[in-house]
């Protein structure tokens, strides 16, 4: 009898895998996926936001520390959810709430008295934190009270301006970090745990308010999260997007995989600041952890391809995956594909670990440093190239209908200086 199950096994799983795989399957396993990896960013913000209620509470050197720790945690898997942004309206138009950079930090906080900020921006060392009363273009608010309403509804993009960041994880990391006034030399921002102190040991001025805008905007950061699990939990809107229509479903992961890879990381967040030497560019410049961004961001992509995502328990969500549905229509078209995320992955982790031994990215993109320009286009270089693997696999599915985002430091570089 023994025996006997030993011999049925091996048919069994033989007939599963031959069993090719769907669309529907495909684009189920992306909505599985985006339900965890949102669902990993929610559990991670609520920690962090528990940490941030500890550090207010007691300020000290060890509670601010584990406040950035659990900040550190609460970005790994929500980078990995990028790949689901450009495909996919409703994530797209949340995206800003949440992820929004770079940001005049000064409309939030004080800041260094030459603090650039952009271009015609009257807020930008508004400091709400500063002032219980403000002046937004000719309105008068009261922000005697901060509250996640306040930021979201009347601070967030004011004045129609892009860099008015209030909410979201860089407006949190700045508050914990501070400013990183090195340039491209060495260290992150280094506020100190003094900012949230009270009575005499208060620095910086106006602590408890600062407490307040922190644990505000963790409030609001678990909330907008929340929402996006529901969004893609069942029966949610953005799952019925991609679940409903199988074929629109494709065009999101592609679309998604595409545009991240190409415009808006090998582009807008990479070479970008390389052109510019610019570490004002970084993904993270309070905290210096860019290199984390960059990482996660790749591992997002790859996670599309390959219909699997790794949580931070260890466990595994998967299922059939487009990598599937390719080679069936051209397996070589997914060999390269594969090969061109691996090798993107394993440029971007050696971005990250040289980084993590002490040569953070704004380091790299100092003028004249030969080596972390290296680097850093070895990971622009593989990024563009998955993304041409990627239009190759457009093509097997016969889906003629994509357009990748764009950026002028790849596309047209002499824009970036005009």
């Amino acid at each position: 009898m023994f025996r006997s199950t030993l011999t049925a096994l091996p048919l069994v799983m033989i007939a599963a895998a031959s069993v090719a795989a769907t669309p529907e399957d495909v684009v189920e396993t992306y909505a599985d996926i985006a339900e965890a990896a949102y669902g990993d960013s929610l559990s991670t913000a609520q920690a962090l936001r528990e940490a941030i209620g500890t550090l207010v509470e007691s300020p000290s050197e060890e509670t601010l520390n584990a406040a950035r720790e659990a900040y550190t945690a609460a970005r790994v898997p929500y980078q990995q959810t990028e790949a689901y942004r450009f495909g996919n309206p409703i994530v797209d138009d949340w995206e800003g709430r949440v992820n929004a950079w770079p940001l005049d930090e000064g409309l939030i906080d004080y800041v260094a008295e030459d603090t650039p900020s952009a271009e015609d921006n009257e807020l930008a060392q508004l400091n709400v934190i500063a002032n219980p009363s403000l002046d937004l273009s000719g309105d008068t608010i009261d922000a005697t009270e901060i509250t996640p309403e306040l930021i979201s509804g009347q601070l967030h993009e004011a004045g129609g301006i892009e860099a008015n960041v209030a909410s979201g994880y860089h407006a949190i990391e700045f508050l914990l970090w501070g400013q990183d006034l090195n340039g491209t030399g060495p260290g992150a921002g280094e506020r100190p745990w003094t900012d949230y102190a009270t009575g005499e040991d208060c620095t910086g001025g106006n602590c408890d308010r600062r407490g307040a805008y922190l644990t505000a905007a963790a409030d609001l950061l678990v909330s907008d999260l929340e929402e996006m699990v529901a969004n893609w939990s069942e029966g949610g809107e953005a799952r019925l997007a991609v679940t409903e229509d199988p074929q629109a479903g494709l065009n999101a992961m592609l679309t998604g995989m595409g545009s991240l890879s190409y415009g808006e990381q090998a582009g807008e967040r990479m070479k970008l600041g390389l052109m510019l030497n610019d570490p004002e560019e970084e993904h993270d410049c309070f905290s210096d952890q860019t290199h984390l961004s960059h990482y996660y961001d790749g591992l997002g992509i790859q996670n599309v391809y390959l219909g699997r995502y790794v949580r931070p328990d260890g466990s595994e969500v998967s299922g059939p995956s487009l990598s599937e549905l390719v080679a069936e229509a051209d397996a070589d078209v997914d060999a390269a594909l594969k090969s061109g995320l691996d090798a993107s992955m394993a440029a971007l982790t050696e971005l990250r670990d040289t980084a993590e031994a002490g040569t953070a990215y704004d380091q790299m993109l100092a003028a004249g440093n030969a080596e972390g320009e290296a680097i850093i286009m070895a990971a622009v270089d593989a990024l563009v190239a998955q993304t041409r693997d990627i239009e190759r696999a457009v093509a097997a599915l016969g889906l003629n209908e994509i357009a990748f985002e764009g950026s002028d430091s790849l596309d047209d570089p002499n824009a970036v200086f005009q």
